[in-house]
């Protein structure tokens, strides 16, 4: 990969101080929208529920009002209704005009006027006898003709306790009434008219300044209502009806507007009052809040983005450092710039890292240029004192035919065995070889060993089964072995030598027995043996060598053990696995 390609793929698209200033941002935003919309809902709701109770208490309180007017005249009902005089002059046979019906509206009127006196919500108080009699004090004028309206009519008809009647027209007020009985028998009924200004003063609730409040008697008829008013006089009967009386609260869209109703029943009059309350003004207070909220966390918001933003940059100051870094030594400067970083975090822990791989790896490349240059110079060593194989396949051939000529076999024998030996080393460059070539190499190397020794050294091989010598084995693994018994076991033995080669199958593993019949070891010797490299004349490997091949190359239960009795024998057993050929050289 190019250094361009490699810097584009480490150079990040998006910066880490990148994400987490997003990332935050991100869950500010969410948190401020969040709470600021459960704040503004919990106001809003907190208002409404306010505007509710403040109205309902306001109805309340002119209901409560308005009934104590209601109760008080209700009394003087009573005391008119039990009053001697009243009947007495009901049930006279006087008529008008005469001195007595002057005498006895004289009475009366002082006796109602006295009963109405300090009360000025009371416009007239009047006692009508179904004989014609009218007698009243206040206005407007009052004569016999009112026993013949449907306003008396309705007082009789519900009069027996307390009526009330809203007379509507040039006068308006309402009227409570009772009748007069005596001795059980119907003989008139008492007036009292409240005027409609005490009404009006009682009902003047207005939460803003375009709600509206209306009182509706049982028969549907107003008993106030707003001198302007947005809505008609059937669509404030549909709703009375449709809300039947209940006390509560609700919202209605009328006429493309959403209200907020609120409705009470008079347990005393049966009238109903109804509020309503444009949600539009209602909430105009809840606006100002929303716009107090909006620009509230706008301002927070943009304090936190503020100080994410250095907080981010302060968190990735250390890891852009780090990067820093990394992309200098990419570059190919092994030395690492003199800021360090010392915070104790991750980041910390990765730069302390970094920085002993930087300087294990700067250790590597020097030691990779030192051995470069020592196997230049090894290259160098091994071509001036390198000796060309044929040269001296042919140097030896021309010994035995001189050898020949002289007639002498023994060194015709070691030269044939030394040129055998040679080519089999020297022109085999495989590691791996048969079993059969491996003991070619050995009883050629015998044959040129026991030249040296007085006494002669005879080499015997055993092979349990003949398609073992087609096995693959080490190069060179079996002659240190042979060799190591010839010099250290027989070299020192008085006898004559024997090295018995023993090659056969156990375990489903190659085992083949080296055993010698000179001096023996120790067990010290033994461990001294595989402990120090000591190593053979010929190929320069020991028996410490052989083992540590088979070991590297196919691990353990294979390599190399010993067995030996002092003055006895010695017998080196190679464990090695069961390869074939094909499977060597696959």
């Amino acid at each position: 990969m190019k250094f361009s390609s490699l810097k584009k793929l480490i150079s990040p698209t998006v910066s880490i101080q990148g994400k987490i200033f997003v990332a935050f941002s991100l869950v500010t935003l969410l948190g401020i929208v969040a709470v600021t919309s459960i704040v503004y809902l919990y106001m809003r709701e907190t208002v409404k529920n306010n505007a509710i109770t403040s109205v309902t208490e306001s109805i309340r309180q002119a209901d409560e009002s308005l009934n104590l007017r209601l109760e008080e005249v209700s009394r003087l009902n009573t005391v008119v209704a039990t009053n001697k005089t009243v009947l007495d002059t009901l049930l006279s046979k006087t008529e008008e005009p005469s001195y007595e019906w002057f005498q006895e509206q004289k009475r009366i009127e002082e006796f109602l006027s006295a009963l109405i006196a300090y009360k000025p919500y009371i416009s007239r108080v009047a006692v009508i006898g179904l004989n014609e009699k009218v007698f009243f004090v206040g206005s407007p004028w009052l004569d016999k003709n009112i026993l013949f309206t449907p306003m008396m009519d309705d007082l009789l008809q519900n009069g027996s306790g307390h009526a009330y009647f809203h007379q509507t027209g040039f006068n308006n007020s309402i009227v409570t009434g009772r009748e007069l009985r005596y001795n059980r028998n119907l003989i008139g009924m008492v007036m009292f008219d409240l005027n409609d200004e005490i009404v009006r003063k009682i009902y003047d609730v207005k939460p803003t300044s375009d709600s509206m409040l209306y009182v509706v008697d049982r028969k549907n008829e107003f008993i106030y209502q707003p001198s302007t008013s947005a809505l008609d006089r059937e669509t404030i009967i549909k709703l009375n009806q449709e809300l039947n009386g209940t006390d509560g609260s609700v919202e209605r869209i009328i006429n493309q507007t959403s209200y907020l109703v609120v409705m009470r029943k008079s347990e005393y009059t049966g009238w109903s009052t109804l509020a309503l309350v444009p949600m539009k003004s209602l909430l105009t207070e809840t606006a100002r809040i929303r716009h107090m909220l909006a620009t509230v966390a706008i301002i927070v918001f943009i304090i936190i983005v503020i100080g994410t933003l250095q907080v981010s940059s302060r968190m990735t100051r250390n890891i852009r450092r780090l990067r820093s870094m990394m992309m200098h030594v990419m570059e190919g400067n092994m030395s690492l710039p003199t800021v360090e970083i010392h915070s104790k975090d991750e980041i910390g822990q990765l730069y302390q890292v970094f920085k002993s791989m930087v300087e294990q790896l700067k250790r590597l490349l020097e030691g990779i240029m030192t051995t470069e240059k020592e196997k230049r110079e090894a290259e160098l060593a091994v071509l001036q004192a390198q000796i060309r194989p044929h040269f001296l396949y042919n140097t030896l051939n021309t010994v035995k035919y001189l050898a020949k000529l002289n007639g002498v076999p023994n060194i015709v024998e070691v030269s044939e065995s030394l040129i055998e030996l040679m080519r089999g080393v020297l022109g085999n460059t495989n590691e791996f070889l048969t079993l059969q070539e491996e003991l070619q190499y050995v009883r050629s190397y015998v044959t040129i060993e026991k030249y040296k020794y007085v006494e002669p050294v005879h080499l015997m091989i055993e092979v349990e089964n003949d398609e073992l010598l087609q096995l693959s084995v080490l190069k060179l693994m079996l002659q240190p072995i042979v060799e190591n018994a010839i010099i250290h076991g027989l070299s020192a033995s008085e006898c004559e030598g024997e090295v018995l080669i023993r090659i056969y199958e156990e375990s489903k593993e190659l085992r083949i027995d080296v055993r010698d019949n000179g001096r023996g070891m120790s067990k010290d010797q033994i461990k001294a043996l595989f402990e120090a490299n000591t190593n053979t004349r010929f190929s320069g490997m020991g028996v410490r060598n052989v083992h540590e091949r088979i070991v590297r190359l196919f691990g353990e239960p294979y390599g190399v053990f010993l067995d030996s009795e002092p003055d006895a024998y010695t017998t080196v057993q190679i464990r090695f696995p069961m390869i074939t050929r094909s499977e060597q050289e696959g």
